[in-house]
């Protein structure tokens, strides 16, 4: 409900706005057209939301499916920097905060045992400095995913009273890659937006190693780890990356056989600053180049303007994403679920943005998400997809409008998508690739 205040200031926006439209000076002052849209905007939002949470004037939307892909939280680096003081990557930085717990299981895809790790186990073969494991997620990226599920919950729970406040396997599906700091991230998140209630085991699912489709895989498509491997070693050889590279070796130290590019310094500095550690006295004027050729980097890696490069990345998941909306959409189905989550990486974040033309040239943070919501107009019937970027709606490439009409929203994601045996049948065609 609206209450007096709101319905006043409402009446006098509206006539602060025809006064200045029909160039009546008053006494309310220099008040623009632009402020005026501003408070209608506001008033129109708030009265959206608490129609969606069962008020008596309803949004001509109908939220009917949410799907929500997010990266993990704040972790150890993958690799530190070569010829610097290492940070102290001590145990003490992964305790779990009690808060963010929950009874949950690991199981594959039909429900069985959960499948081996080699990723995961890559990791464990190395120690770093301080005793930890590389790419663990820490007490930090752990709160930071509750802070996301609490931010989840407030739109979802309290605003929209879409899902209800306690876990149920019924309603929530719950997918991660098969490495230990996307199950935790999964398992914090949903701490956060069900307050750790909830109703029977929370089941992860994960996939085979070579099968994974919620990150590039270059194990398992041999094309894709032969273009990667190619646009990488490229990347690196651009003139502006390879001539500030240059000078960061030789201001390390580090002598030409020793690999380092941008990529691996920045995931160090990223996780040191994150968890305020020292970053090295003589990188800290190369932070914000670090950042730009990093990204630079991963723009050319995937290179988006060839559609190949992300069905290859991603083209299995975003059809796995449309396959989800066109399921809900049917007449006949009576499916139950209302949420998906999707615990990823950066890596899979980065081609979904591009694939959506919503890329900013920014790397992802910890915590970013990227939200698919499914509406249906009350009258007409019509279907609308609305995407949003940690928490901001984006306006997607060939979407006529942010409530983007499900036949544009296909259309503009229909280069990019590969069903599995689409993308089994392109990974193999490796004849014309150089090895």
């Amino acid at each position: 409900m609206v209450n007096d205040f709101e319905v006043n200031l409402y009446q006098f926006v509206f006539l602060v706005g025809i006064s200045l439209s029909m160039g009546i000076w008053t006494r309310v002052g220099a008040v623009s057209t632009a402020g005026c849209g501003a408070f209608v905007y506001w008033l129109q939002k708030k009265r959206i939301v608490q129609a969606d949470a069962g008020h008596a004037h309803p949004s001509p939307y109908e939220l009917k499916l949410v799907q929500v892909l997010f990266r993990h939280g704040a972790r150890t680096p993958l690799k530190s920097i070569p010829n610097i003081q290492q940070a102290e990557w001590v145990p003490n930085l992964l305790k779990d905060p009690p808060h963010t717990s929950m009874n949950y299981v690991v199981t594959d895809l039909s429900g069985g045992t959960k499948p081996p790790s080699p990723i995961e186990d890559s990791y464990r073969a190395h120690t770093l400095t301080g005793g930890t494991f590389p790419g663990q997620l820490t007490t930090l990226g752990k709160q930071q995913l509750y802070d996301l599920g609490e931010r989840i919950r407030k739109k979802y729970i309290e605003e929209f009273n879409f899902l209800s406040p306690i876990f149920r396997s019924s309603e929530v599906y719950v997918r991660s890659t098969n490495i230990v700091r996307t199950i935790e991230s999964a398992t914090c998140l949903l701490a956060g937006l069900f307050q750790q209630k909830q109703e029977g085991v929370v089941q992860i699912l994960t996939s085979e190693a070579e099968t994974e489709i919620l990150y590039p895989n270059y194990h398992g498509c041999k094309l894709l780890k032969l273009l990667s491997r190619h646009r990488w070693t490229e990347s690196a050889l651009l003139p502006d990356i390879a001539e500030d590279l240059k000078r960061i070796q030789s201001l390390l130290g580090i002598v030409g056989h020793k690999h380092v590019d941008f990529i691996q310094i920045r995931d160090d500095l990223v996780a040191r600053e994150a968890h305020g550690l020292p970053c090295p006295t003589m990188l800290k004027n190369w932070q914000k180049t670090v950042e730009e050729r990093a990204v630079e980097m991963v723009y050319y890696i995937y290179e988006p303007s060839k559609s190949e490069n992300l069905q290859l990345s991603v083209g299995p998941l975003l059809h796995t994403l449309m396959a989800n909306i066109e399921k809900k959409t049917e007449k006949s189905s009576n499916d139950s679920r209302k949420l998906y989550l999707y615990s990823v990486h950066d890596t899979t974040l980065m081609p979904c943005l591009m694939a959506l033309g919503i890329f900013d040239m920014k790397w992802p943070p910890y915590g970013a998400d990227i939200a698919l919501e499914l509406y249906e107009h009350r009258s007409s019937k019509e279907v609308y997809i609305k995407v949003s970027y940690i928490g901001q709606d984006q306006l997607v490439r060939g979407c006529s409008d942010v409530f983007c009409p499900l036949n544009e929203f296909r259309k503009a994601l229909l280069p990019y998508m590969l069903d599995s045996k689409g993308h089994g049948a392109l990974c193999n065609q490796t004849e014309n690739i150089t090895k």
